[in-house]
């Protein structure tokens, strides 16, 4: 059988994961058949390019921060695309070159993920590709406002688990692209945790309003300490990230903050040169009420530094269910922007996610 297989796909070639277990690899190519010797010649051909697709599929890995993300990138005559692997909180975000809801596409991307053991799938598009993506099995679950300076990035997001078949005719289809706000969303229960906490954070800050807010200062923190922090964290059940790369030519600066009472906050931003938009990361969240005020502060000194560099817009990343770091986002004059469903790893448990966002200058 296994002979027959690697004679048929051109023995010359070296078999791709599974393309030696005929069985797996007809399933994963979608061919519902029981034997290779039981299928026709056309069955034969069609197995036979989506192997050769796949043999030729140019693939990268680049390792930009560590081993907590990888860049693959796939190009073929059916896919262009990056993904960017975050082992950290297992998930992807796929970057697309080739406009369009193709079966391929949306097929490929899942099987990916899969093998990869990730989780969480997230695309920024524009408001122009949201059809194409809901299209494709994905969630609009928010944006990121000016993060392509003049225009906002939408989030489309699909929990692996959650991914079910896609019907060719939806992909294929000749219907034109209905606007998606005249689609009914679908049930998110991540914003019914966002709301409440997000209430429970409004209160917080109406109720400290009158206190002042202790000073903080800002320094530029080494890597050995970045990386020594972050593995306390962890280590603690804390980090709420490891400072991966978020996008592919952005920056990352790192510095520490630091207050009162011995009060050191880890934290580093990531700028877009191209859209002067940022990514803005907190290692970890407040436990009490002086940590409260302290992150409040903290989060308004990067601020500060943040209009200095050019930054016209900043986001961040927060758990959906963190009153105390919701409260000090809102102090900041910070809005939600998104609830992303099942996003980060904290502490060894999956949760949903908050993003945060802030205009600092007009466009």
């Amino acid at each position: 059988m296994l002979w027959e297989w690697q004679k048929a796909t051109s023995g010359s070639l070296t078999l791709p994961i599974k393309a030696t277990n005929p069985a797996g690899f007809l399933r994963e190519a979608g061919l519902d058949v029981p034997s290779w010797r039981e299928m026709g010649a056309a069955a034969h051909g069609a197995v036979r390019r989506r192997l050769k697709q796949r043999v030729d599929m140019a693939t990268t890995t680049q390792r930009p921060n560590g081993a907590d993300l990888d860049e693959l990138s796939f190009h073929n005559d059916a896919v262009s695309l990056c993904m960017l692997v975050n082992r950290r909180h297992r998930t992807v975000r796929v970057i697309d070159f080739r406009a369009g809801a193709t079966l391929a596409k949306r097929n490929f991307v899942i099987q990916t993920a899969r093998r990869e053991g990730i989780e969480k799938l997230f695309v920024l598009v524009e408001r122009d590709e949201v059809a194409t993506w809901t299209r494709l099995g994905f969630r609009r679950e928010g944006n990121i406002p000016s993060f392509y300076r003049r225009s906002d990035a939408w989030i489309m997001g699909a929990v692996v688990a959650a991914v079910g078949p896609m019907k060719p005719e939806r992909a294929y289809g000749d219907d034109d692209d209905d606007d998606v706000e005249d689609e009914l969303p679908e049930p998110n229960p991540a914003l019914d945790l966002a709301d409440k906490t997000i209430d429970k954070a409004k209160r917080l800050v109406k109720d400290t309003q009158e206190k002042s807010v202790p000073p903080t200062k800002l320094a530029a923190a080494k890597r050995d300490a970045v990386q020594k922090a972050v593995l306390g964290a962890h280590k603690n059940g804390r980090a709420l990230t490891g400072f991966e790369l978020f996008s592919r030519d952005a920056e990352k600066t790192h510095f520490v903050v630091s207050g009162r009472g011995g009060f050191e906050l880890f934290a580093a931003y990531e700028l877009q040169p191209s859209f002067a938009s940022s990514m803005l990361e907190l290692l970890v969240s407040p436990r009490d009420e002086g940590e409260r005020s302290l992150t409040v502060s903290a989060i308004r000194t990067m601020l500060g530094r943040l209009v200095e560099v050019g930054a016209v817009s900043t986001f961040s990343l927060a758990p959906a269910d963190d009153v105390l770091l919701a409260s000090a986002f809102l102090a900041n004059g910070f809005r939600k922007s998104a609830v992303l469903a099942s996003h980060i790893v904290v502490g060894d448990k999956r949760r949903d996610a908050i993003v945060w966002s802030k205009k600092l200058a007009d466009n």
